[in-house]
């Protein structure tokens, strides 16, 4: 297993009292380097605009990457471009192209992205909830087009759910888009009924679902949907925002939930995919619950399952 990340990630600046700061990349970072001292770490790589427009249109590069900018600019209320932010998000998405190549090069199984901006509220023309572009879409669409995968399953654990990372995918029958989330919560999307081409499966959860819910969603319907798909690689928007100290959400979920999930991805990756996780930072605004979490996860990436190495 290997780890990418990038100091540009820090310079992504919205604001000194906004929600989504560089503390929570500084935060991940310390807390798996602490954790995991052998884990090796590797400098996520631009992603090219090729890359970008397999998801994204020229509009949106435009105004990401060449718009001059001196100071914080809103894009809409919650949505910041800074001057570092362009090549945040260049490495954010990058750091998911990288991983895709080395699981699928078998120079690792798994991977994991500790990048910032988080991206599955990007659509294909808008950034918009934090999010710049898609990065987990990027991805997703690397792995298609430039790999020839025709199974690809974007995992999407966030509290909130992925707007841009389905409206992407609800077409394309090579991805399957799986979310469970809080629901009412921004951005307001994620219905049952949101099934795509067949591809969709969204589990929307009300406030206070605790544990036992958010397992009993995963197990009844989000991973048999999963294991039906037999997807060839998994792909995980890990987001640690429905955790019960997070300020932004009310689903009141502990780290070892995070962990349970991510043994049972790993079982559903061995059966169909040899291993091949790539997962990817999305939310999460408490800082000890966001280190708590990303350990749990992490850790359970790193476990040895079914006698495969990690």
């Amino acid at each position: 297993m290997r780890i990418y990340s990038h100091p540009a990630c820090l310079g992504h600046e919205p604001g000194a009292t906004h929600a989504e700061r560089p503390q929570r990349l500084q935060a991940v970072t310390q807390a798996l380097q602490a954790a995991f001292p052998g884990l090796p770490w590797l400098e996520a790589p631009r992603a090219s605009r090729g890359q970008l427009l397999r998801v994204h249109d020229d509009a949106l590069l435009a105004l990401v990457l060449d718009t001059a900018v001196d100071g914080p600019m809103p894009l809409d209320p919650d949505t910041v471009l800074g001057p570092g932010s362009a090549e945040a998000a260049l490495r954010a998405a990058g750091a998911g192209v990288a991983a895709v190549d080395d699981v699928l090069a078998g120079r690792a199984r798994r991977v994991f992205c500790a990048v910032r901006p988080p991206g599955h509220h990007a659509t294909g023309s808008v950034a918009m909830g934090f999010c710049l572009f898609n990065s987990i879409a990027v991805a997703a669409a690397h792995a298609c087009d430039r790999h020839g995968l025709a199974r690809v399953a974007v995992i999407d654990f966030d509290v909130h759910h992925g707007n841009g990372t389905q409206a992407i995918f609800e077409t394309d029958p090579r991805v399957m888009y799986l979310s469970s989330h809080q629901l009412p919560l921004y951005p307001d999307s994620g219905f049952r009924d949101e099934r795509g081409v067949g591809n969709i499966v969204n589990a929307p959860l009300p406030p206070g679902t605790g544990s036992d819910g958010f397992r009993d969603a995963w197990r009844q319907q989000l991973l048999p949907a999963l294991d039906g798909f037999r997807p060839q690689l998994l792909l995980v928007s890990a987001g640690f925002d429905a955790h019960r100290l997070d300020p932004l959400a009310q689903l009141e979920l502990e780290a070892d939930d995070y962990r349970w999930l991510t043994v049972e991805l790993l079982a559903i990756a061995h059966r169909h995919a040899q291993g091949r996780i790539v997962s990817m930072l999305e939310g999460g605004y408490d800082l000890d619950a966001l280190r708590e979490c990303a350990v749990a996860h992490v850790g359970a990436l790193l476990a040895q399952t079914a006698g495969h190495a990690p």
